[in-house]
């Protein structure tokens, strides 16, 4: 099953639709149950909460990661720094609790939160609420006292109103071959960039988007031990241990961590993905030759407790083209004159 997964994933995001072309009946049965859904909210058919405070939606089109949570952790922090008091909810993706909704505390741990929401949490330092019900979670953020609400990966919600979306884009992947579910990888159909308020392509774009876009990059910040928190981080240079390294990444595409490592001009002797939300067993960590192990950010919540030797963890930044910047800032102008 794993391994047709992963064919078909790799099939969804070529250009030319190949074998998939099979799928296209379905995929018209899924863009039509996608547009009745839609159409169920708009007019009211179903409930749609409007929260009392502005609601900027984070998320994309296509199944995998685009670096959606990277950016939601940049917004946290420049709207803290702009005299807001945002909030973060997440459906909490590869977590289960026993309740909800979930204010993440210190110690919840990721496999009761997931992992995005646990590595946004440590970074941002902001109420981070985890509820599969977006609207109920909403709520418990405005009583913290949150005065604005960053959705993360919530454009499919459709349940909570929302007042500015934002799609992220891979610019590596783009959309695939164009199609929706499951003869592509998109979510919703191409046409929908249309409707949101702004696209932000993560790299360098290799295929042209229909819609025009502004770029982001993700920047690697700084190195720091396993367990350790972000005010212990260590210089990129010199390197705080000494390569070749094994490196490993549950990522949306595991292939971009380990071009960044390469970039940073380490030595890799070994490089594994895995899954998007993978959860780590200490014998897929031990390589017992006495090399570094590194990491991403989001993989580390999910390793603390697994105590391992030498073990480092890479923190990237989210940086979006000044542009951008200038736009929401204009944005959050009128939302407060609103």
């Amino acid at each position: 099953m794993k391994r047709l997964s992963e064919r078909w994933l790799r099939a969804a995001y070529r250009q030319r639709t190949g074998w998939l072309y099979v799928l296209t009946p379905l995929a018209w049965l899924y863009r039509c149950v996608i547009k009745q859904r839609a159409q169920a909210y708009a007019t009211g058919q179903r409930d749609v909460w409007h929260a009392p405070v502005p609601v900027i939606v984070v998320g994309n089109l296509t199944l995998g990661g685009t670096g959606k949570s990277p950016l939601v952790a940049w917004l946290a922090r420049f709207l803290a720094d702009n005299g807001w008091r945002p909030g973060i909810l997440s459906r909490g993706y590869g977590g289960k609790s026993h309740y909800y909704p979930l204010l993440i505390e210190d110690d919840t741990p990721a496999s009761v939160c997931g992992d995005e929401p646990r590595m946004l949490a440590d970074q941002c330092n902001v109420p981070v609420v985890v509820d599969p019900d977006r609207p109920r979670g909403g709520r418990l953020l405005v009583e913290q006292g949150c005065d604005i609400v960053l959705s993360d990966d919530g454009l499919q919600h459709l349940a909570l109103a929302r007042t500015l979306e934002l799609v992220v884009v891979d610019g590596y992947r783009g959309l695939g071959n164009g199609r929706c579910l499951p003869a592509g990888p998109l979510r919703e159909p191409v046409e929908r960039l249309n409707s949101v308020d702004a696209v932000i392509v993560n790299g360098e774009l290799r295929h042209p988007l229909p819609v025009s876009a502004w770029k982001m990059d993700l920047n690697p910040a700084a190195w720091r031990v396993l367990g350790a928190p972000a005010e212990q981080r260590c210089s990129l240079f010199p390197l705080p241990f000494s390569p070749p390294v094994h490196a490993v990444a549950a990522i949306g595409r595991p292939a971009r961590f380990f071009e960044t490592l390469t970039a940073l001009g380490l030595k890799l002797s070994s490089a594994v993905g895995f899954a998007d939300h993978h959860r780590f067993c200490v014998d897929e960590l031990s390589f017992d030759d006495g090399k570094p192990l590194v990491m991403t950010a989001k993989d580390a919540v999910k390793c603390h407790s697994l105590d391992l030797k030498n073990a480092w963890v890479l923190d990237v930044d989210a940086a979006p083209e000044p542009a951008f910047v200038a736009w929401l800032e204009q944005q959050l102008i009128m939302l407060r004159s609103a």
